[in-house]
């Protein structure tokens, strides 16, 4: 095998990692792969490349900030619909000094 080929690029890779890449047979709380985190993520990735036109720079601003809630809601259990309803509902009489208030479960 020569120095600069494919294969030999892959396990100097590898070796060069080899701490990282066992970590998880000195732990038993590491997981081996990290499928689930991408799974987690995998439909953002791909909204990311359909999201890219949101029509102006504002707007995909608000975009983000709205899947950002959404994403928050699932990751902590709550019904994201019901979560923005409330909030949306509450947002145009609150008073903007007491927004943490709004970071409470959502009333149902």
């Amino acid at each position: 095998m020569s120095e600069g080929s494919a294969i030999a690029k892959a396990l100097g890779y590898s070796l060069k990692r080899w701490d990282a890449l066992t970590r998880y047979l000195d732990d038993g709380n590491v997981p081996i792969d990290n499928n689930w985190v991408k799974n987690q993520i995998r439909r953002w990735g791909i909204g990311r490349s359909n999201w890219l036109f949101a029509g102006s720079f504002r707007a995909g601003k608000r975009a983000a900030a709205i899947m950002s809630l959404v994403r928050s809601a699932q990751l902590n259990a709550h019904d994201p619909y019901a979560y923005l309803k409330d909030v949306l509902t509450r947002l145009p009489t609150h008073r903007a000094s007491d927004v943490a208030a709004l970071h409470c479960e959502p009333r149902v």
